[in-house]
């Protein structure tokens, strides 16, 4: 049984309760009419908690038998006050009888029958699943928890900051997690214990923007649990180091951050940081309320690198022919551009961009090329700097049409990870992911 059909059926049981009271005074004051009208109300509320109990739990249940037996008792009084004198009717002792099987109700409905969760995960970018997907295993595996995996639609903004085009990546999710579509959910009436988020943006993201439906201040109306795991994973730094504290200081101070009732970060490190800028910005009075709320667990794309093996992945036939040659694997190198470089270096990123590939196409023979650019890559430029956004296309195309490495613009960046033999590309959050394999990695110097 769910949560709240638990705590609704107990405040039925009591407002029973309570109405017991008023039969009693109501029969007392010879207000015969009255009592027997609130007893058919009582009998009535226990027959719907009983429905409920059996359409979540099945028949059977003790609670369902003390509810038969309230009603037996109740038709019993109500006979007795419909057809007997007032003063041979003794209800006191009645409604004694019919209040024990309520509270032994209320004992089975708290101790007996299991809680069922109901809980929803809303991914957006499939690229970012893996910030979600082992929590959501470890409650899929769960017989008391039903786990939802519903995509939610994302857009591009343009220059003035208005929706553009639409995206819906469903179909892009692993094929061993079913997922349900957004329009068949109806949070209002469900309202599911947990939901958990990756997106902490809500309006505040310059490039892209969930759906507004699904920003987390009209989430938290629907869950007494909004959970925000980041999609992404920071360098660990020190809580006393400023300066880097304050490089990102913005993303601890988003609307998911703020909305939600429990954020899972990276460390306890990074747990501490997110509680002192939350502080330092909106009072040091309410850190015994952002020390509950923020929680030092772990990422869940860490967890996820950690158990990456490469033979667990099928290569894609397109890429082995770059990989593969006269028998012999060459080494891959996983090449990664962020959006926070571009955004920074602009013009200089672009020229870099091309050296980089220059020198590995000479080395093409030796080793394979793996190009993955952040998933966000294009969009935030046509929005941010659209006046770069033909020069980087016309470089992807070129290298596109080269056909000699690959352009992994999939949503699994974990097989990018696990069949490549090093890193090297921008300071990221891939970088700390990376880390995690203990392969080698080489940060590129944009100049």
């Amino acid at each position: 049984m769910r949560k709240q059909q638990k705590e609704q059926c107990i405040e039925t049981l009591k407002l029973i309760g309570d109405a017991h009271k008023e039969i009693t005074a109501d029969f007392g004051k010879g207000k015969a009419d009255e009592a027997i009208g609130l007893l058919e109300q009582c009998q009535q509320g226990a027959i719907s908690v009983g429905g409920v109990i059996e359409d979540s739990v099945g028949e059977g249940t003790k609670a369902v038998q003390h509810l038969e037996e309230y009603c037996e008792l109740a038709y019993r009084f109500h006979e007795e006050m419909s057809g007997t004198e007032a003063a041979e009717v003794n209800a006191k002792q009645h409604i004694k009888q019919m209040q024990k099987c309520l509270d032994s109700t209320i004992n089975e409905i708290r101790n007996r029958i299991p809680t069922h969760k109901e809980v929803v995960f809303l991914p957006y970018k499939a690229s970012m699943w893996d910030s979600l997907e082992t929590v959501w295993r470890k409650m899929d595996k769960d017989e008391n928890v039903t786990a939802i995996v519903i995509p939610i639609p994302y857009y591009d903004k343009d220059a003035n900051g208005s929706l553009t085009a639409g995206h819906y990546e469903a179909d892009l999710f692993p094929t061993d997690v079913p997922v349900m579509p957004y329009s068949e959910y109806d949070f209002e009436v469900r309202r599911p214990d947990s939901i958990y988020i990756h997106n902490p943006y809500d309006e505040c993201n310059y490039a892209t923007s969930v759906h507004p439906d699904f920003y987390s201040k009209v989430l938290n109306n629907y869950t007494d649990d909004l959970v925000y795991i980041p999609y992404f994973v920071l360098n660990e730094i020190d809580p006393k180091d400023r300066e880097a504290v304050d490089d990102i200081d913005y993303l601890i101070t988003l609307p998911g951050v703020l909305n939600a009732d429990r954020v899972i970060v990276q460390s306890e490190d990074m747990k501490k940081i997110y509680v002192d800028v939350l502080c330092r910005h909106y009072g040091a009075e309410l850190r015994p309320i952002w020390q509950k709320k923020i929680y030092g667990e772990g990422s869940p794309k860490i967890e996820r690198v950690m158990s990456l093996k490469a033979e667990d992945f099928e290569i894609p036939e397109e890429w082995k022919k770059f990989i593969e040659c006269d028998g012999r694997r060459k080494k891959v190198i996983l090449y990664n551009t962020s959006v926070e470089a571009f955004l920074d270096k602009k013009e200089a990123m672009i020229e870099k961009i091309r050296r980089s590939l220059g020198i590995f196409y000479k080395k093409k023979d030796y080793v394979t090329l793996l190009w993955r650019p952040h998933p966000l890559m294009e969009s935030t430029i046509a929005s941010m700097l659209p006046g770069l956004f033909n020069e980087y296309a016309g470089i992807v195309s070129e290298y596109k049409d080269g056909n000699w490495g690959i352009f992994d613009e999939t949503a699994n960046v974990d097989r990018a990870i696990a069949i490549s033999d090093a890193y090297y590309g921008d300071m990221s959050s891939l970088v700390w992911l990376y880390k995690q394999t203990g392969k080698p990695i080489m940060i590129q110097d944009v100049g």
